[in-house]
């Protein structure tokens, strides 16, 4: 019963256009792609990923402050993402939103960012196989494949990509970017990769606890004894745009 205040709707008649596009997509790279440090990359495909788990996150929105920007603040650190001198073309892998409830339109803030959904739209329209999800359920971009289409902006619901339009400086080894690409919260996917047994939190759910407010909880969604799906089965929570079908690997509570 929620819908969230930018509008973000995808319909049938655009997904239907943007699969159909692609059959004339060119394969190639497009001039203006210039991903640096490919060399450095520790890109993977996916094929060491297990479906045995799916990563996700539990929100509460109670416990979200609306002032607070924690979150953006440690995601921005963690990629090393900087402001464009054009705000509107500002990277933004996560950012706090207001959702409005459609009959008693009270508003909530929440953090939102790729909801990392078992079947992705972003997924179904990339002409090169760049927008991919791995077995584990996280849904991200393989910069070595990505011509900068923008297909997969077009069909996410959530607004969750973002293009890059200036030169990348000082990126990270583990999360290459490069101007003329696509990028999105991948849940820092790098810390899960290192120890997939017992993973680090991504960067947005630590700097939420050191606030106290510990309003994420990351996790295995099939691990019974996960944190998470403890959670889950505790508490009633919900998917943003859940109409579409889309089982996403993030859900909220208070909304």
């Amino acid at each position: 019963m929620s819908e969230l205040n930018e509008n973000q709707q995808t319909t049938t008649n655009r997904r239907t256009f943007l699969k159909a596009g692609v059959a004339t997509a060119s394969m190639g790279l497009i001039p203006g792609v210039n991903l640096i440090g490919l060399s450095q990359a520790a890109i993977t495909d996916g094929s060491a990923a297990s479906d045995k788990q799916r990563w996700g996150m539990l929100i509460d929105t109670n416990k979200c402050e609306s002032g607070c920007t924690a979150c953006v603040d440690a995601c921005n650190k963690e990629f090393n993402i900087k402001p464009s001198k054009k705000p509107s073309q500002t990277v933004q892998f996560i950012r706090k939103v207001t959702v409005r409830h459609k009959l008693t339109k009270v508003e909530t803030s929440l953090p939102l960012m790729c909801q990392h959904c078992e079947n992705p739209p972003c997924v179904d329209v990339c002409p090169t196989g760049a927008s991919m999800k791995r077995a584990d359920g996280i849904v991200k971009v393989d910069m070595h494949r990505c011509i900068g289409c923008r297909y997969c902006m077009m069909a996410c619901p959530y607004k969750a990509r973002s293009f890059i339009h200036e030169e990348v400086t000082e990126q990270m080894a583990y999360a290459p970017r490069g101007k003329g690409s696509v990028d999105s919260c991948n849940l820092c996917v790098h810390r899960i990769d290192e120890n997939r047994e017992n993973p680090r939190n991504p960067a947005c759910v630590d700097a939420c606890n050191s606030k106290g407010h510990k309003a994420m909880i990351f996790g295995d969604i099939n691990d019974l004894k996960s944190n998470l799906n403890k959670a889950l089965k505790k508490h009633q929570s919900r998917e943003l745009r859940s109409e579409l079908g889309l089982n996403t690997g993030v859900r909220y509570r208070g909304i």
